[in-house]
């Protein structure tokens, strides 16, 4: 059973939201222009807006749906719903549907904590928002909403797996932004709303 849910997570996170959209929507596929990243950020640089928020939607509900599932049926079972945690995103970073090249997992991480709880997910949310609103940059907010959530998830006192899943996803999404933290340093990242870039 713990084996069906993992898997079932992992193929949850494996849609990617922002070729089907992009698809929909009649444009280019994400992973040939600006970032070639399939995400939220990059389907913007199509300056489709609609596209752009029905990715966003799209992936952090899918990380939501896989958590759910896994508490909603599995209930106190709190190991899976770490491991679920930790396969919705491998499968949105690592898809098997796109030879594993996939996006960076910000708002499939965002659906996951506010499944995990409602006020880690909206702690994570308003740490991007604010970070974006200062410096413009969708990849520092992001970093930074990233190192934020194991720290909340602590704070509200959460389950030490859900601590831990929180971190380990954490740590991935830095890890992506691998790029990004190159440009940030050299203080050459896009800002939102750019063609260019992370």
């Amino acid at each position: 059973m713990t084996l069906a849910f993992v898997v079932s997570a992992y193929l949850i996170g494996s849609v990617s939201f922002a070729v089907l959209m992009s698809k929909a929507f009649d444009l280019p596929d994400p992973r040939t222009y600006g970032s070639h990243n399939p995400g939220a950020t990059n389907v913007l640089r199509s300056g489709k807006k609609a596209a752009a928020a029905l990715t966003l939607l799209g992936d952090a509900a899918k990380g939501w749906l896989a958590v759910w599932l896994a508490q909603h049926f599995m209930p106190g079972d709190t190991t899976l719903a770490a491991m679920v945690v930790l396969a919705v995103f491998l499968g949105h970073a690592f898809p098997l549907f796109l030879r594993f090249q996939g996006g960076k997992g910000v708002a499939t991480a965002l659906g996951v904590l506010l499944a995990l709880n409602v006020w880690l997910g909206l702690a994570a949310l308003v740490t991007w928002l604010l970070v974006a609103l200062v410096f413009r940059m969708s990849s520092l907010a992001a970093l930074m909403a990233a190192a934020g959530a194991p720290i909340y998830a602590m704070l509200l006192g959460m389950q030490h797996e859900y601590v831990l899943a929180s971190g380990l996803m954490s740590l991935l999404l830095i890890w992506r932004h691998k790029s990004n933290i190159r440009n940030l340093l050299a203080g050459k990242e896009s800002r939102i709303g750019s063609k260019q870039g992370g």
